[in-house]
């Protein structure tokens, strides 16, 4: 099972959410429903080499995906899933550039 960190508020997330929803293959965790959650998050973020570049663009590194064997990967096409189109406009990054 792959699991999938996500934020409700979050327009990219709410995209590759909605391709999941009945999928057995993923455990969405979204990390502003529960503080575990978002602790659990928070580790992996500050543990995990595959957000240094979300980190170094101020970006939050979400939606994040775990495989089964444990690689962290923050590209959906990884798992099989189409990103958020780029020309829809909606953005979650204080500076409106993303999410």
């Amino acid at each position: 099972m792959i699991k999938m960190y996500v934020m409700q508020t979050c327009p990219d997330c709410e995209y590759v959410e909605k391709q999941v929803e009945g999928n057995p293959n993923f455990e969405v965790i979204d990390i502003g429903k529960h503080v575990r959650n978002l602790k659990e998050f928070i580790k992996l973020r500050d543990t995990n080499p595959a957000f240094d570049e979300a980190k170094a663009e101020d970006d939050l590194g979400i939606p994040c995906y775990v495989l089964e064997d444990g690689i962290v990967t923050l590209y959906s096409k990884d798992v099989g899933l189409e990103p958020r189109p780029r020309t829809d406009g909606a953005s979650c990054s204080i500076d409106g550039r993303g999410c």
